[in-house]
């Protein structure tokens, strides 16, 4: 018997809710619609069965990764030899204080943003449009229009991956552009403390139907993409140098730059990983040779 077999004989002894999945294709897991098989997809609806695959891996030292949304994902064509653990079951909200929401990992900005909307609280807008869930937003400092998850989390409690819980506050959180202190994946999201400032929800309900159309009038919305591609490098915007370069439109396979927001790669319909990362590094290099710029990656690249 593999580990793979005892470990979901160890988590259907100890959750026997919780529902795994087997050679799950993780195409149907992110938003670029591409990635092969999982060996084993967990999707808890508790802390505790999250806690439980997290312990469950380590005791039998299995590769594990936890994914929200897939939102900011490129996964490998030949799939991932891994314990993968969705956050989406993971939906609780409440309210702490009058300006205080508690959220678990799995519940998407735009289910969020519109609750707090609804609870008259301001400070979310710039996260309804964004294709994620909270933890993948705490754990990215996920941003728009000027706005970044690092102005309203308080607090974040994680797991780590020995299943031990801890609360982690203020500078710990190590927040920076495009990363925390969880980027490393050493620590797993289970849910985050946000501090919001009282509006009118009328009001705020307005400012993010005028983002979203930003959104839809100058991004690729209508094809499947793991967001920006890139990161800004510093003194330059990623879409504007890609552009400079004459790239729009460049493509590899189903794999292609966007006409419509340089700084997104699309799936054009059955592009694979191995198309998109051809893609990306035929985009580095021309943009480092006629720039003198080197482009990094945002998008993370699993295995």
């Amino acid at each position: 018997m593999d580990r793979f077999q005892l470990l979901g004989d160890a988590l259907n002894g100890r959750c026997p809710g919780l529902e795994l999945l087997w050679g799950e294709a993780m195409s149907r897991h992110t938003t670029f619609r591409i990635g092969g098989p999982a060996r084993c997809f967990a999707l808890p609806s508790t802390e505790e069965e999250l806690l439980a695959c997290l312990e469950e891996a380590g005791k039998l030292d299995l590769p594990l990764v936890v994914v929200g949304n897939g939102s900011n994902l490129l996964v490998d064509d030949r799939g991932v030899e891994a314990l993968v653990v969705s956050t989406l079951r993971l939906t609780g909200m409440s309210q702490a204080g009058p300006e205080i929401l508690e959220v678990q990992a799995g519940v998407t900005l735009a289910r969020l943003s519109t609750w707090a909307a609804g609870l008259g609280l301001t400070g979310l807008e710039f996260a309804h449009g964004i294709p994620g869930t909270l933890g993948g937003a705490v754990l990215m400092n996920a941003g728009a229009y000027g706005g970044e998850m690092a102005q309203v989390v308080t607090s974040v409690r994680t797991a780590g991956l020995d299943g031990q819980v801890h609360t982690w506050t203020g500078e710990e959180l190590a927040f920076g552009y495009r990363r925390s202190r969880f980027s490393g994946g050493k620590e797993i999201i289970l849910s985050a403390r946000l501090e919001l400032r009282p509006g009118d929800s009328e009001k705020i309900r307005e400012e993010m139907a005028r983002l979203d159309g930003q959104r839809r009038e100058k991004q690729p919305l209508e094809y499947p993409s793991a967001g920006s591609m890139f990161k800004r490098p510093a003194g330059h915007f990623a879409a504007a140098l890609i552009d400079q370069c004459g790239l729009k439109g460049f493509s590899v396979g189903d794999a292609q730059v966007s006409e419509k927001h340089a700084g997104f790669v699309i799936n054009r319909g059955q592009a694979t990983c191995a198309q998109v990362m051809e893609l990306v590094e035929q985009v580095r290099l021309r943009v480092r040779e006629q720039t003198g710029v080197d482009l990094e990656m945002e998008v993370r690249r699993l295995p």
